[in-house]
């Protein structure tokens, strides 16, 4: 959440007024999704929240459970959990658009989808549930690896893209290659059933409805890891069994990546993605589990805490309130208040700001025991 936060910061707007620092092109690249194949900090946003969904549903049925909630209550919250969070997905997509933008690659869209699923294999034992993320990540595989390559009579301009763009796949790997795959070809049908300003063609980004599906794995990954964080009998346990993980999920990403079967792709999130951003999930749980359980340094994230513990207030004050601050700024302290190191910097000090005002708003509403919860 902090560095979907910290969007605001512009990097990228200060890299380009110094092409020459090999600094800020690094801070650029990590703030920034890659193009196509590979991997920045920034990609990993969205799997580690998709990822920790997971881990925090074994601790809220354990909840509910103490509370008495028969299975019909729970399945009744769940229902009502993903349609506000695709709901929510969609509302924050349109909030410049001139009518509702129906679109379901949203982070909280693609939660919510697959939530029903992975709220009933929380009731499953740990062999269905590898089971189920093997079912998921193959059949996904198969879809992509059936659809028809493009013809030599093909019409790039259906996809955004060109036939020589430098990020086009070869061989087989070219089955996930950028709006020329089953996913698209599946929004280019599902897009278009709502009411739109003008037909679907494309996503810009490439990105797709049936990502869904793949994020549905992370969550089970997420799902997987959290179980065993409630019953971990020693620390030493957790995190051998955490690491361990971790390596298996980067050597079968990379193997399938290397041998050209499966690249690891945020934008479709490829089965090599979900196996790759799990393990870097498991890493980074692993990471502050034994910083902060282990070791006892609450306090130095207290904060990340004041973020963490209001996450989709968080996901909604970055997502629409950055610009109304700007702008208030500009109003009440002049249209060139974030000059004062140079117009090279302005980006970066509006940026924290903006960043601060709203880590302040959710500190007010963090003492005040203001928490939203879907």
């Amino acid at each position: 959440m902090f560095l979907m936060m910290a969007e605001v910061l512009r990097f990228g707007r200060v890299a380009e007024a110094f092409p020459e620092s090999a600094f800020w092109a690094f801070m650029d690249f990590h703030q920034s999704h890659v193009e196509w194949v590979g991997c920045s900090l920034h990609d990993l946003i969205q799997p580690s929240f998709s990822f920790l969904v997971g881990v925090a549903l074994p601790y809220s049925m354990a909840s509910r459970t103490s509370k008495n909630q028969n299975v019909g209550v729970m399945w009744l919250h769940t229902i009502r959990r993903s349609l506000i969070l695709i709901l929510l997905g969609i509302f924050l997509r349109s909030m410049h658009s001139e009518q509702t933008n129906f679109t379901f690659e949203d982070t909280l869209t693609q939660i919510g989808l697959g939530y029903p699923i992975l709220f009933a294999l929380g009731f499953a034992t740990e062999k269905i549930q590898w089971a189920a993320l093997s079912a998921i990540l193959i059949s996904y595989a198969a879809l992509f690896a059936m659809y028809p390559l493009p013809g030599s009579d093909f019409d790039w301009s259906q996809t955004g893209t060109t036939a020589d763009w430098e990020h086009h796949l070869k061989g087989f790997a070219a089955h996930w290659n950028k709006n020329t795959n089953a996913a698209w070809a599946f929004d280019r049908w599902f897009m278009n059933l709502f009411p739109r300003e003008k037909p679907f063609q494309y996503n810009g980004g490439g990105y797709s409805t049936l990502s869904f599906i793949p994020t549905l794995g992370t969550m089970t990954l997420g799902l997987i890891a959290g179980k065993w964080l409630k019953s971990a009998m020693s620390p030493e346990w957790l995190l051998k069994r955490y690491a361990v993980t971790a390596a298996i999920l980067f050597v079968l990403a990379l193997l399938f990546h290397f041998m050209g079967l499966n690249p690891i792709v945020k934008r479709i999130w490829t089965p090599a993605w979900t196996l790759f951003s799990g393990g870097c999930a498991f890493l980074l749980l692993s990471a502050f589990y034994f910083i902060v359980d282990v070791n006892g340094r609450k306090s130095w994230f207290f904060w990340l805490i004041v973020i963490g513990t209001n996450s989709i207030a968080a996901y909604v004050i970055a997502d629409g309130f950055g610009s109304f601050i700007r702008e208030s700024f500009k109003i009440h302290l002049g249209q060139h208040y974030d000059a004062v190191f140079g117009e090279s910097y302005a980006p970066l000090v509006s940026g924290a700001l903006i960043l601060l005002i709203e880590w302040l708003i959710l500190h007010w509403m963090y003492k005040k025991k203001i928490f939203i919860k879907i």
